[in-house]
């Protein structure tokens, strides 16, 4: 069985909801603490034995590449100023063993058309996507949800799906599944739609930004048609692809957290926040002299 080692992040998109902020530099390399969007994804793909980091970028994205490139200045000057810790971090940012490849989309088609952009350096093996604004957070000792996907594939060997229960009103924002129970935490797919009104949505069971894909994803892919919002969609590959073959939906072990909105932004900022070795303990105060001093005003 072929082991999953490529990655594509489809990274082309504007971030129209984080405007002015991302006039000028890609929603990726927003920061959680010190370090980017991107970043956690990457690190996620390499702990699930990914080497090859598939990148579909558009305009504005070249701070993306230069951020996994070598910074020949930086590093002299830190070097040069004795900042040895620092120096590590910057040279560190992605493993040496690992590849990155950018693949310029050409016009924003559609999340189903810069996955179909990798089809030349994928080929005719099993892939995973990631979506760097879903930022998946999992607790100490417990495996990345990208490596708890590939350890999954490698006993069901079929396209898999992360997936959670989302609050009906908000189907119209996501890929929709209908499923049936398969084994614990797995369900067999039976059918997808993409961003369905609540009224007509099949179940609750989002799809989120995590996929394993079958390399069969890509025949369908190229003869769509434009779907929801005039665009060529994943979901719709997704849906022609489980005629020929299973499809999984995984409710994955973690948190998610929605780094395309504003408000889930601010949730993954003070989580980890929180978790950070430099920052935890005086956030932690901040937080509770904030909340304090929030119920002294309410009763007063």
């Amino acid at each position: 069985m072929k082991k999953i080692t490529k990655a594509v992040f489809p990274v082309a998109g504007l971030g129209s909801r984080f405007l002015p902020a991302t006039k000028a530099q890609p929603k990726e390399m927003l920061p959680i603490v010190d370090k980017p969007l991107i970043q956690y994804a990457v690190e996620e793909a390499v702990a699930a034995g990914i080497t090859e980091m598939i990148f579909i970028t558009g305009r504005n994205k070249r701070a993306i590449e230069d951020h996994f490139d070598k910074a020949y200045e930086l590093e002299s000057e830190l070097e040069a100023a004795g900042k040895a810790e620092l120096l590590e971090f910057v040279r560190n940012v992605i493993p040496k063993s690992i590849t990155c490849i950018y693949i310029r989309q050409s016009a924003p088609l559609g999340l189903g058309h810069a996955v179909l952009c990798a089809r030349p350096v994928v080929g005719d093996q099993p892939f995973a996507v990631l979506l760097a604004d879903d930022f998946m957070d999992t607790a100490p000792g417990q495996k990345p949800v990208l490596a708890q996907m590939t350890d999954l594939y490698g006993y069901e060997k079929c396209s898999i799906l992360a997936v959670q229960d989302v609050p009906r009103a908000h189907t119209r924002q996501y890929g929709i599944v209908s499923a049936s129970p398969y084994r614990p935490d797995l369900e067999l797919v039976s059918a997808i739609v993409e961003k369905p009104r609540p009224e007509d949505a099949p179940s609750t069971l989002a799809v989120v930004g995590r996929y394993v894909l079958s390399p069969r994803i890509f025949d369908y892919l190229e003869h769509l048609g434009t779907g929801t919002g005039g665009e060529i969609q994943l979901t719709d590959g997704i849906a022609a692809l489980m005629v020929s073959e299973r499809v999984l939906a995984y409710r994955y072990a973690g948190q998610r957290y929605d780094c395309g909105s504003k408000l889930g932004y601010l949730k993954a900022m003070t989580a980890m926040g929180l978790k950070h070795p430099e920052t935890g303990e005086g956030f932690r105060a901040f937080l509770d002299q904030m909340h304090k001093e929030q119920g002294q005003h309410d009763g007063t």
